[in-house]
């Protein structure tokens, strides 16, 4: 029996498994979720040293028990008004990785960390087609939870796919 290259194709595209425990997450009305594995820590907003030639989404550094990592607002990298920081802000610090390969920390600063879910692979549905203008592709899926949906991130390609420095 002969197959067809481009089934053989479509079928690996689609063969990653979702499901697993994620950190859910607050930005304006909008739940989202990122893989709880991708998680180091969750702490506060911490003062932040401005660095210069970055884009409109980075807030800076901040040193962390002496390591340097960079800090960006997620409101501001997905186009959200700005807001005033308050007492449920929080900065999750996730470890991503590069496109040589190494590993990083950055701090994603979000409105407020809500908690950790399991979601079972039957419950994440593919992201839908929104047009050719937006792009999608930093979005794993989307969850059917508890009446609603959480968006499913690829913090990698939101940090990845973010000009950190203007150049």
């Amino acid at each position: 029996m002969e197959t067809n290259g481009a089934s053989q194709v479509e079928p690996q595209e689609q063969s990653r498994q979702l499901g697993g425990k994620y950190l859910t997450f607050q930005l304006g009305e909008e739940q989202f979720g990122l893989e709880i594995l991708k998680v180091r820590e969750i702490i506060g907003v911490l003062d932040v040293t401005k660095v210069p030639q970055t884009a409109s989404f980075v807030r800076g550094v901040i040193n962390l028990r002496g390591k340097v990592i960079p800090v960006m607002d997620l409101r501001l990298r997905f186009g959200l008004p700005w807001r005033e920081d308050d007492e449920r802000t929080c900065t999750i610090v996730v470890e991503v990785g590069e496109a040589d390969g190494h590993r990083r920390l950055m701090g994603i600063v979000v409105d407020q960390v809500r908690e950790v879910v399991s979601v079972r692979d039957e419950d994440v549905e593919k992201t839908p087609s929104f047009g050719v203008e937006l792009d999608t592709a930093y979005i794993l899926g989307m969850a059917k939870l508890e009446g609603g949906v959480k968006i499913l991130l690829d913090i990698d390609r939101v940090v990845a796919d973010s000009q950190l420095v203007l150049g």
